[in-house]
């Protein structure tokens, strides 16, 4: 379809004419994610007539560009026996994911219907925890074995290549299902027939273990520009590859992620917040623990605060000046950490030594000249907006210097820190950062001020 409403329009009308060929037609001229998006404006009940009017291979390639809460909708409105084809049809690491969200109930009914291979490869994926690399491996790829001629391979090739991932890149496993290497299918292509497979593989490949953090096979991709990564698990068998597309998606979800834990929003072991399918409990329960973190830190600062009254009664435009150095030095901080989380997420630091003092050197100059960039304007207005007199603005001054300076370097600091007792640097989040640089701030705001104006109380 040329544009977003004329598909719109299409859909509706198909909901009401329930015409199978002309949606069968519709289904290979669209692309997938863009008639799920279509798909989305009508009802559950609306799709599922839709569906059912498609063969089960096209139904599954569908369904799988829905959102989780969306595909959830839908198993419970699909028929049963039109979910076990579902199943079926559906690719292993997506058909992992959907039953593992399924009730307990459900898949027992489910799983018995379903043929052989099918159950105990969805058994076999969906053991491994979530966020793991197992549980977004896919089983679906292509092998052959050392000793396979050229000529043997292509015919390998030709019988099992429909149903895996992934064609461009060939497996090479020996007789216990071990990764020996791998071979392009170019070179496949090029090479003569009786040459022997072992003969033009690559050895040593690059692979991830299931247990691993989802996080390091998109790494590994990345870092390597692989179409697929294999996947071995404990006993050194290959059982699957995650593909380009799927590191994709979860560095979208791990992006999402660093925002929710950054943000103060992520439960500490737990699964995010997600605003459209969380409960009210789980709301309330991850968002309070942080609140609660920060009020303490809240408290102690305006304790702090309020013994300063003695100084305050002295010098009362000392208090107009409290809230932007404070907020300064958690700006700043909350500034340098994103930049080396972003940093940390990309590879390009780790913990090591190296990287912590290459960091200091790199945000000290930084954060000194944004400290006094900030010193000199917060000071320029400070004179012309209440006529202060020079003692006071040296305390704002050096205090807006110092703040900023020192929320720069804390907060390029803190990820590493977090990284050391094994925490994750999003953790650390924008609001916790603000608040330590709030307590820090007043201390080192009222130390200048005893400093210069400490005088006027002996007086």
């Amino acid at each position: 379809m040329k544009n977003r409403e004329n598909l719109l329009f299409a859909v509706r009308h198909l909901a009401l004419s329930q015409d199978a060929e002309a949606l069968k037609l519709l289904f290979r001229q669209t692309r997938p994610a863009d008639l799920a998006e279509a798909l989305d404006a009508l009802t559950a009940a609306e799709v599922v007539s839709l569906l059912m009017l498609l063969d089960p291979q096209a139904r599954a390639d569908l369904f799988a560009y829905f959102s989780p809460t969306r595909q959830d909708i839908l198993l419970r409105a699909l028929p049963r026996e039109a979910v076990v084809r579902l199943f079926e049809a559906m690719p292993s690491d997506d058909r992992a994911d959907v039953f593992n969200r399924l009730g307990e109930e459900v898949k027992r009914s489910l799983l018995p219907a379903m043929a052989k291979v099918e159950r105990e490869d969805i058994l076999k994926l969906a053991a491994y925890p979530e966020g793991s690399v197992g549980s977004v491996t896919s089983s679906d790829y292509v092998y052959v074995g050392p000793e396979m001629t050229v000529a043997e391979a292509l015919t390998h090739i030709r019988t099992t290549a429909p149903d895996g991932e992934s064609v461009y890149v060939i497996y090479v496993l020996d007789g216990n299902a071990r990764l020996v290497g791998t071979v392009s299918l170019r070179d496949l292509v090029v090479a003569q027939e009786g040459t022997r497979i072992r003969e033009i593989m690559q050895g040593d490949p690059v692979f991830a273990r299931a247990q691993w953090p989802r996080a390091q096979a998109a790494e590994l991709i990345r870092r390597y520009d692989l179409l697929a990564l294999p996947v071995v698990n404990g006993g050194e068998r290959m059982i699957g590859i995650v593909t380009v597309d799927d590191a994709m998606d979860i560095e979208k979800q791990e992006d999402a992620t660093q925002l929710a834990r950054f943000g103060g929003t992520s439960a500490l072991g737990g699964p995010d917040l997600d605003v459209i399918s969380s409960p009210f409990r789980k709301m309330f329960g991850v968002r309070v623990f942080w609140l609660a973190i920060l009020t303490f830190f809240g408290v102690l600062t305006s304790t702090f605060v309020a013994g300063q009254e003695e100084i305050l009664s002295e010098v009362i435009v000392l208090a107009a000046f409290i809230a932007p150095i404070v907020d300064m030095g958690g700006n700043t901080g909350s500034q340098s950490a994103t930049l080396v989380i972003r940093a940390m997420a990309l590879g390009e630091l780790r913990l090591r030594w190296s990287d912590v003092w290459f960091i200091i050197k790199r945000e000290l100059p930084v954060a000194g000249a944004l400290g006094l960039s900030i010193a000199v304007l917060e000071m320029v207005l400070a004179w012309f907006s209440k006529g202060i007199g020079w003692d006071v603005l040296m305390v704002v001054g050096l205090s807006m210097l110092a703040c900023t300076a020192l929320g720069g370097v804390i907060g390029a600091l803190l990820p590493f820190a977090a990284r050391r007792i094994g925490t994750d640097p999003a953790t650390l989040s924008s609001p916790l950062i603000t608040s330590v640089m709030d307590l820090l701030g007043v201390f080192i705001y009222f130390g200048f001020a005893y400093l210069f104006l400490g005088h006027l109380l002996a007086n």
